[in-house]
């Protein structure tokens, strides 16, 4: 039998439910889960923001190991040890279906549980670092929630490029976890006047590109801390639903740029997908990697979620079959 863990009404909890295990299709593989990423998107489909059809099994990423292979895939074998993310949601579970162009081999020396951890948001860094704004030497940005998983990585990769990082947390331990990661400069407190702190840090500038996975009331105040000619990335609503925005507020007072780019559109583009994965596992082959904060048992999936949802976690979560 294959356990799972699956949305049955938006807005209530996953419901374990027992399901006989399919064989792939042409093209397809069967993979059994070491591992089982948490993330914001998934809160965001049990929440409905992003709606999925009824019953949906959750999860967006995982790693494990080539159980099965269809016809017409060449280039994977059972024992392979993979890691996926983006669609088909599904890796909430003992054992998942794939594409297999979907799933990506996994360096000898990258484990598992790191693969679990750090792929979609190894993607979404590498799309806001790459794409989405282009970060070069000597440029100034901020993350937002810089202890988070994705925030980890923000930090990390763009120190790696030569980037000035100002990150924002709401604790002071978690101030020091950031600074650990390699955070220039710390901001503490919800409620903290962060333009006035970031001119203050930067005698008198703001930054070049700022990422806010917040939302809710924050998207405002965080274009008060880019430059003008600057960009803010929206990434997602943590901390509640965005209210609508004049395009004023961007401009021409302002004059900034708005992002609001999706990682599942992303890593829904093979090549991107491939290409950031390749950059992700060069980078974890040199010996870094993303904090793991805590990992559950798969059938507590729901206590993951809710942990996550009110900010008591830090680094990456993670599911365990």
């Amino acid at each position: 039998m294959n356990r799972a863990l699956a949305l049955t009404q938006i807005g209530m909890p996953l419901s374990l439910i027992n399901t006989e295990p399919k064989m792939p299709k042409s093209g397809e593989v069967l993979i059994r889960h070491s591992a089982i990423g948490v993330n914001f998107i998934d809160i965001y489909h049990r929440n409905g923001l992003y709606p999925l059809p009824l019953p949906h099994v959750l999860g967006v990423e995982a790693s494990g190991t080539i159980e099965a292979v269809g016809e017409n895939v060449h280039d994977l074998k059972p024992g392979d040890r993979v890691a996926y993310a983006g669609a088909p949601v599904g890796a909430y579970a003992d054992i998942h279906l794939l594409p297999a162009n979907r799933a990506l081999k996994l360096p000898d020396i990258v484990d598992e549980s790191s693969a679990a951890a750090m792929l979609l948001k190894g993607l979404t860094a590498h799309m806001l670092l790459t794409r989405t704004f282009p970060v070069l030497r000597g440029t100034i940005i901020l993350v937002h929630a810089a202890a988070g998983g994705l925030g980890s990585i923000l930090t990390h990769w763009a120190k790696q490029m030569g980037a000035t990082v100002i990150g924002t947390v709401s604790t002071d331990t978690k101030a020091a976890l950031a600074v650990a990661n390699g955070a220039d400069h710390i901001i503490v407190g919800r409620d903290a006047d962060w333009a006035s702190d970031i001119r203050n840090y930067l005698g008198g500038q703001l930054v070049d590109v700022a990422y806010d996975g917040i939302g809710g009331t924050s998207l405002l105040r965080t274009f008060d801390c880019v430059r003008p000619f600057g960009m803010v990335a929206s990434i997602g609503q943590a901390g509640g639903q965005i209210a609508p925005i004049s395009v004023d507020e961007i401009g021409p007072r302002r004059s900034l740029s708005l992002s609001r780019p999706s990682v599942m559109a992303y890593a829904a583009d093979l090549p991107s997908y491939r290409g950031g994965a390749a950059a992700l596992f060069a980078a974890m082959e040199g010996g870094w990697r993303s904090p793991i904060g805590t990992e559950f048992p798969l059938e507590q999936a729901n206590i993951a979620l809710s942990a996550l949802e009110i900010g008591a976690t830090t680094g990456s979560v993670l599911l365990l079959p």
